[in-house]
C-alpha cells in the first residue's frame, strides 16, 4: 500500500534517517500505523510504539499540555510531516474555458459561414465580370467596393471571438468567485487544540503532527490521529469505509480516529499523527487527481477507495465535486452501485429555474432552426427561378463563383436568423444573477454554498426552522431554580442553601458537563461574559457562578483522565452523566438531563434538610403540575439535576444503560431562559405576509416550545394551529407497523406550527412529507434550519439547508445549502429575497431579450423573403444579439430586490416563467417594433427623401435607408431596456433606477457604442453615416417605446385570454417511467444525468415522442392522446387530472367524474402548445 508514499510528494522524501534524528518516528511509518484498524492497530500500537503516549514522546509532544507552539518547532513539523492541506484541483485556465465557449454549435456553424465568405471575397475567377452572370456585378461599384467582400466574413469572426471571449470570461470568473467562496469556507473551520496547556481554537489548515486534539460531538475530523483519551466516542465513517454503522474508539479496542469522519456520539482527545496529504482522506485524494494510467492498480485496493465520492462531495462543493467523480473502470462503478446502495443519502432535484430555463430554451431553439432554414430555402428557391426560370439565364462554368457567393450570403441570413433566435444570453443572465446575489448575500449574513439554492429560497413556502439560537440569542441563563422543596423565582442567595445540596450541585454541574464549557470574561468593558462550548452546559456554569462558587477549582481537582465512565449527551438519551470512582471502592455518578426524562428515573428526592425522601410518581405528577409547567409556560427549559452512589462491594454492568439510569437522586431542577432575538417576530411576520409558513420544530418541552412560538408570532391567538409533541406525532402519522402513511401526514402537516420534544428522526419525517405531499395546488418547497450533528439528514433532504455558522457543527454544515454566519432567523428572510429577486431578474431578462429575438426573426425572415436580402445584416444582428444579450443580462441581473418582493406569494414550481402579462409585453412591443420597422423597411425611401436600399446588388455600399432601419431598430431596444424593468404591469419603469449603477452605465454605454457604429462602422457594420435630423427621427422613435409601454399597461391582462404562458417547471406526471423506480425522492435527476448518458437519450427520445403526440393531438383532435397518455407514467387518476385543469378561465369540465382520459384529452385541447407538454391546463 505504501508503495505511493514518497513518490507523489518530493518535500515528503526526506531521508528516513534524517528523521529518525528529528522525531522518534517517520511519515512514512505514520501512515503504515493509520491505515491499520482495531484491534491488528492495538496490537502494532503496544508492540512497535509501546502505546500511543510513547508516540506522543517520539513526536515530541505533552498528551496533557500539548505542543509550545513555538515558531521554529511549528515549521519543523510541517516541512517533515507536511501542512494540514490538500492541494485543490487545478482550475481551468482561460485558454481551456475559451475552447469549451468555442464549442456552441451556433458559433461553429457561424464560424463555418464567415470562412467560406472569406474564402470566396478573395477569389475571383477569370471572366466574372461577364454581363452573362446576371445582375450581381450591378453598376455602382467601383473597384475599391468589390475589394471589400472580405469585411462581412471578417467581421462575423470578429464578432464570434467576442462572444467566445465574454462567455469565457464570464466562466473564469464564476470559477474565482466559487474559490474565493471555497477558501472563505475553509478559512472558517476552526478546530479546538491544546496549546502549552490552553485550550485554543486554530484554523485547520495550522494543525501540525503532534498537535494534540480537544475531539466533540459533532466534529469533523481534519486530520488522522490516535485517540489518548475518549468518552463514549462513536464516529460515523461511512465517508471512507461506505458502512453505514458507527463506530465505538476506545483506548483498548481501537483508537484511530480518520480525517474526514464526523463524531457522532461523546468527546475525547487525541494526538494528530497524518495531516494533509499523507492523511486517509489525503490519500485518496491524491489517488483521484493522480493520472488515469494506474486506474487498475488503484481500484483493486479496495478498502483504500471505499466510497470517495461521498468525502468529495463533503468536502468540495457542487462546482469542483462533480469534477472528482471516483475511478471509473469497470470496477469502479461497481464499487459505486454497492456504495450508493449502502449510503442512501436523499438526493436534491435539479432547481426549479434551471429546470424552466432549459425547457423553454430547447423551444426558441426548435423555432428559430425552422425560420432559418425557411429563411435560407425561400432565398435559394426565389434566386434559382428568378435567375434561370425567368431570366432564363444559362448555368456558366465562370459564374459558378459568384452564384456560390450568394448560396453563402443566404447561408449566412440563415444562420443570423438562427443566431438571434437563440437566446445566448440566457445562461449568461442567470449566471450573473446568481454570481451577484451570491456576492450581495455574504453582506446579509448568508454564506451560499450552492448556488441554485438562492433561487430555491425565493420560491419557498415553508421554512422549518429550529427554536435554539435561530429564534432565540443562544444566550441561556438560569432564572429560576427548586432546590431543596422551595421554588425561587429568581436566582436563590447562596446563604440560601444548605452547604451539601450547594456542594452536590456544583460537583453536578463542574464535573458532568464537557470540559470545553466554560465561561470566560467578557471581551469588552461592561458586556456581558463569553459562553463558550455547549450554551446549556454554560448556563449551568453560570449559575454556579451566581451562587459565587467555582467550578474551575472542581475541575483542577477532578481532571478529565480521572472521570470513570462518561454517558455523552445524544439525541436518544437526552440527558448526560459521569461516573467518578470513590476513594473507598464505590462509585458516584452524576447525571443531568431535560426534566421530565430525569425525574422518571428519580426514586428519591433531597429535601430542605438536604436528605433523600422517597419521591413516588404521584410526587412527581404534582412536582410537574407546581413547578415543571409554570416554568414551561414562561418559555423556560427545564434541566432537572440528579445523583447516584453504587457502593463498593461489586462494580455494576456499565453497558446495561438502563438500570444504571435508575433510582436517581434528584438534587434540583433549574429553568433555564433563551430570550427570543427581538427582531425575530417581526421577521416571522414578514414571512407570513410573503406566503411563507413557519414551523418550529424543537427539542424542548411542549409548554416552552408553545410559550417561545407565541412570543415570535409563530402561533397567533384565535387560530386553530396545532402544537404537538414527538410522540403524539408519530403516533398520528405511523401505522400499526410503525410506517409513515403520506395520507395521515398530509391531514396534520397544515396546521401543524408546533413541534416539540422532537427527534431528529421526526424533523426528517416531517421534512420529507411536506416534499412529498400532493395537497394543495403545488408541490411545497421547504427550507430547513439545523445546526446539529442529528440535522444531516433533515437539512439534506430540505430544498434548502441552512446550517448555523457560530452554534452549527461540522457535519450541519457538510449538509447544508447555505450557512448563516450570524445564527439569525432575519437572515433567512434576507436570503427570500434574493431568491425571488433572481426569478424576477430573470424573468425581466427574458422578456426583453424575448422582444428583441420576434421582432428580430420575423424582420430578418419577411425581409429576406420579400426582398431577398435580410434588412439587418449579419454583422448588425450579431452586434445586436450580443450587447443586447451580454450587457442587458449584466443591466437587467443586477437589479437590488425592494421589500416589496415580500409582499406577494411565492411562485411555486410549476408557475411558468413566462407570465401572461409578460407575454402581453412581449407581443405588444412587437407589434409596435415590427408596425415601425416595415414601414421604415418599404415607404422610408419617401419618408425620409433618400435612396431606397431594397434590391442593392452584392457588395454595394451601405445605405442611408437601411442604416435607418437599423439605428431605430437598436433605439427601440434601448428604451424598451428600461421597459422590462417591470414585469408585473407596474406604471413606473423608472423606479429606483438609480440605485442600479449598472444599468445605467450598461444603457449609456450601449448608446454611445450605436453612435460609434452608425457614424463611422462604415462597410464592416453596413452603415452609412446620419444627419442629425435623421438621428432625433430614430430616437424620437425609440422614446415611443416608452409611451407605447404606458398603452400596454392600460390593457387589462384578463381580458387576453388567448395569450399562453411558456417555460413551465417540469411536473411528476413528466419524467419519463425509465426514471421513476421504487424510490422516487432518492434520485437526483440532474446527477443521474451526469452519471449515466444514456438516460439523456432516453428522456430526450421521449420528451420528442411526447412532444409530437401532442402536436399530432392538435392537428387531429383527440385520437392520438391514448399513446401520450401511456407514456406519460401511470399515475393519470382522475384525482391528478381534474385537480389540473381545475382552472375556470380556460376550460370547464362538464362532469368531475368524467374519466381520466377524456379529462386529460379535455385539457390537451385547451392547453397552450407552448411547450406545455404535460398536457395539464395552467390558469
Amino acid at each position: 500500500m505504501t508503495n505511493n508514499v514518497a513518490d507523489h510528494h518530493p518535500g515528503n522524501s526526506f531521508t528516513e534517517g534524517n528523521h529518525e534524528g528529528d522525531f522518534g518516528c517517520s511519515v512514512g511509518e505514520l501512515r503504515n500505523l493509520m491505515e491499520l484498524r482495531s484491534a491488528e492497530a492495538v496490537a502494532r500500537l503496544n508492540d512497535s510504539y509501546g502505546g500511543v503516549h510513547n508516540v506522543c514522546k517520539r513526536l515530541k509532544t505533552s498528551p496533557v499540555e500539548g505542543l509550545s507552539g513555538n515558531p521554529t518547532d511549528l515549521e519543523k513539523r510541517r516541512q517533515v510531516f507536511g501542512q494540514n492541506f490538500i492541494p485543490p484541483k487545478k482550475a481551468k485556465t482561460f485558454l481551456q474555458l475559451v475552447w469549451e465557449a468555442l464549442q456552441d454549435v451556433t458559433l461553429i456553424i457561424l464560424e463555418i459561414a464567415a470562412i467560406i465568405s472569406l474564402g470566396l471575397s478573395f477569389y475571383h475567377p477569370p471572366g466574372g465580370d461577364n454581363e452573362l452572370c446576371g445582375q450581381s456585378s450591378g453598376g455602382v461599384e467601383d473597384e475599391g467596393e468589390s475589394q471589400a467582400g472580405w469585411i462581412e466574413g471578417a467581421a462575423i469572426l470578429f464578432s464570434v471571438i467576442i462572444v467566445v471571449l465574454v462567455t469565457a470570461f464570464n466562466d473564469w470568473s464564476k470559477e474565482k468567485q466559487f474559490r474565493g467562496l471555497q477558501s472563505r469556507i475553509e478559512q472558517e473551520q476552526k478546530f479546538t487544540v491544546i496549546r502549552k496547556g490552553q485550550v485554543i481554537q486554530i484554523p485547520v489548515a495550522e494543525i501540525v503532527v503532534g498537535d494534540i486534539a480537544q475531539i466533540k460531538y459533532g466534529d469533523l475530523l481534519p486530520s488522522d490521529g490516535i485517540l489518548i483519551q475518549g468518552n463514549d466516542l462513536k464516529i460515523d465513517e461511512s465517508s471512507l469505509t461506505g458502512e453505514s454503522d458507527q463506530v465505538k474508539k476506545s483506548l483498548d479496542k481501537d483508537p484511530m480516529l480518520l480525517s474526514g469522519t464526523h463524531v457522532m456520539e461523546g468527546s475525547g482527545r487525541m494526538v494528530v499523527t497524518a495531516v494533509g496529504i499523507n492523511s486517509q482522506t489525503g490519500i485518496i485524494f491524491t489517488l483521484l487527481g493522480a493520472g488515469e494510467g494506474d486506474e487498475e492498480k488503484k481500484v483493486k485496493k479496495g478498502k483504500k477507495t471505499g466510497a470517495p465520492e461521498n468525502r468529495n462531495k463533503a468536502k468540495t462543493q457542487d462546482g469542483v465535486a462533480l469534477e472528482i467523480q471516483p475511478l471509473k473502470s469497470q470496477e469502479g462503478v461497481e464499487n459505486e452501485e454497492k456504495e450508493k446502495k449502502k449510503v442512501k443519502v436523499p438526493k436534491k432535484e435539479k432547481s426549479v429555474l434551471q429546470g424552466k430555463l432549459t425547457r423553454l430554451a430547447v423551444q426558441i431553439g426548435k423555432a428559430g432552426l425552422i425560420m432559418s432554414a425557411i429563411t435560407v430555402i425561400i432565398l435559394v428557391l426565389y434566386f434559382v427561378i428568378d435567375t434561370f426560370g425567368v431570366q432564363g439565364r444559362p448555368w456558366l462554368a465562370e459564374c459558378t463563383p459568384i452564384y456560390i457567393q450568394y448560396f453563402v450570403k443566404f447561408f449566412i441570413i440563415g444562420v443570423t436568423v438562427l443566431v438571434v433566435a437563440v437566446p445566448e444570453g440566457l445562461p449568461l443572465a442567470v449566471t450573473i444573477s446568481l454570481a451577484y446575489s451570491v456576492k450581495k448575500m455574504m453582506k446579509d449574513n448568508n454564506l451560499v454554498r450552492h448556488l441554485d439554492a438562492c433561487e430555491t429560497m425565493g420560491n419557498a413556502t415553508a421554512i422549518c426552522s429550529d427554536k435554539t439560537g435561530t429564534l432565540t440569542m443562544n444566550r441561556m441563563t438560569v432564572v429560576q431554580a427548586y432546590v431543596g422543596d422551595t421554588h425561587y423565582r429568581q436566582i436563590p442567595d447562596p446563604e440560601a442553601i444548605l452547604p451539601k445540596i450547594l456542594d452536590l450541585i456544583v460537583n453536578g454541574v463542574a464535573i458532568n458537563s464537557a470540559y470545553t464549557s466554560k465561561i470566560l470574561p467578557p471581551e469588552k468593558e461592561g458586556g456581558l461574559p463569553r459562553q463558550v462550548g455547549n450554551k446549556t452546559e454554560c448556563a449551568l456554569l453560570g449559575f454556579v457562578l451566581d451562587l459565587k462558587q467555582d467550578y474551575q477549582a472542581v475541575r483542577n481537582e477532578v481532571p478529565e483522565e480521572k472521570l470513570y465512565k462518561v454517558y455523552t449527551f445524544n439525541s436518544v438519551r437526552k440527558s448526560m452523566s459521569t461516573v467518578l470512582k470513590n476513594g473507598n471502592g464505590g462509585f458516584r455518578m452524576y447525571s443531568k438531563g431535560a426534566s421530565e426524562i430525569i425525574l422518571r428515573k428519580c426514586t428519591r428526592i433531597l429535601d430542605k434538610n438536604g436528605d433523600p425522601r422517597v419521591f413516588k410518581s404521584k410526587d412527581r405528577d404534582e412536582m410537574v403540575k407546581k413547578v415543571i409547567e409554570p416554568m414551561a409556560c414562561h418559555g423556560l427549559r427545564t434541566i432537572c439535576l440528579a445523583f447516584r452512589d453504587f457502593p463498593a462491594d461489586a462494580e455494576p454492568d456499565w453497558d446495561s444503560e438502563n438500570e444504571i439510569l435508575s433510582e436517581l437522586t434528584c438534587i434540583a431542577v433549574v429553568g433555564i431562559e433563551d430570550p427570543v432575538r427581538p427582531e425575530v417576530p417581526d421577521a416571522i411576520l414578514k414571512c407570513q405576509r410573503a406566503g411563507i409558513t413557519v414551523r418550529m420544530v424543537t427539542g424542548d418541552n411542549i409548554n416552552t416550545a408553545r410559550a417561545i412560538a407565541t412570543k415570535c408570532g409563530i402561533l397567533l391567538p384565535g387560530e386553530d394551529f396545532l402544537c404537538l409533541e414527538g410522540k403524539e406525532f408519530n403516533r398520528l402519522i405511523r401505522n400499526e407497523k410503525g410506517e409513515v402513511e403520506q395520507e395521515q401526514l398530509d391531514k396534520i402537516w397544515p396546521k401543524l406550527r408546533v413541534l416539540a420534544r422532537s427527534s431528529p428522526t421526526d424533523k426528517h419525517t416531517l421534512v420529507k412529507g411536506i416534499i412529498d405531499s400532493t395537497v394543495g395546488d403545488q408541490r411545497q418547497v421547504v427550507a430547513v434550519t439545523g445546526d446539529g450533528t442529528n440535522d444531516g439528514p433533515a437539512l439534506k433532504k430540505a430544498d434548502v439547508g441552512f446550517a448555523m455558522g457560530i452554534a452549527g457543527t461540522d457535519v450541519a454544515k457538510e449538509a447544508s445549502d447555505i450557512i448563516l454566519t450570524d445564527d439569525n432567523f432575519t437572515s433567512i428572510v434576507k436570503a427570500v429575497m434574493w431568491g425571488r429577486n433572481v426569478y424576477d431578474s430573470i424573468s425581466k431578462f427574458l422578456q426583453f431579450q424575448l422582444t428583441v429575438n420576434v421582432v428580430a426573426v420575423i424582420v430578418a425572415f419577411t425581409g429576406a423573403c420579400i426582398t431577398q436580402d435580410s434588412p439587418l445584416k449579419a454583422v448588425q444582428m450579431l452586434w445586436v444579439n450580443l450587447i443586447m444579450d451580454t450587457f442587458a443580462s449584466l443591466a437587467l441581473a443586477t437589479e437590488p430586490p425592494s421589500e416589496s418582493l415580500l409582499l406577494r406569494k411565492p411562485y411555486g414550481r410549476n408557475k411558468p416563467l413566462i407570465s401572461r402579462t409578460m407575454m402581453k409585453n412581449i407581443l405588444g412591443h412587437a407589434v409596435y417594433q415590427l408596425t415601425i420597422i416595415f414601414t421604415l423597411l418599404f415607404v422610408g425611401e419617401k419618408l425620409f427623401d433618400i435612396d431606397s436600399g431594397r434590391n442593392a446588388p452584392l457588395h454595394s455600399p451601405p445605405t442611408e435607408h437601411y442604416t435607418i432601419v437599423f439605428n431605430t431598430f437598436v433605439m427601440m431596444q434601448l428604451f424598451n431596456e428600461i421597459n422590462a424593468r417591470k414585469i408585473h404591469g407596474e406604471r413606473n419603469v423608472f423606479e429606483a433606477i438609480y440605485r442600479n449603477p449598472i444599468f445605467c452605465t450598461v444603457v449609456l454605454g450601449t448608446f454611445a457604442a450605436q453612435i460609434i457604429i452608425v457614424e463611422f462602422g462604415g462597410k464592416p457594420f453596413s452603415c452609412s453615416g446620419l444627419t442629425l435630423s435623421q438621428w432625433f427621427w430614430c430616437i424620437f422613435i425609440g422614446v415611443g417605446e416608452l409611451l407605447w409601454g404606458q398603452l400596454i399597461c392600460t390593457v387589462p391582462t384578463s381580458h387576453l385570454k388567448f395569450l399562453k404562458e411558456a417555460g413551465h417547471g417540469i411536473t411528476k406526471e413528466e419524467i419519463p417511467e425509465e426514471e421513476l423506480p421504487e424510490d422516487v425522492d432518492e434520485i437526483d435527476h440532474a446527477e443521474m444525468e451526469l452519471r449515466r448518458g444514456q438516460i439523456l437519450w432516453f428522456r430526450g427520445l421521449n420528451r420528442i415522442q411526447t412532444q409530437m403526440d401532442v402536436v399530432y393531438t392538435f392537428q387531429t383532435g383527440a385520437s392520438s392522446l391514448q399513446g401520450a397518455l401511456r407514456r406519460q407514467p401511470s399515475i393519470v387518476s382522475q384525482h391528478h387530472d381534474v385537480k389540473n385543469v381545475s382552472s375556470p378561465t380556460h376550460v370547464a369540465l362538464s362532469s368531475v367524474n368524467s374519466t381520466p382520459t377524456t379529462s386529460a384529452v379535455a385539457a390537451a385541447a385547451a392547453s397552450p402548445p407552448a411547450g406545455n407538454q404535460s398536457g395539464e391546463c395552467v390558469p
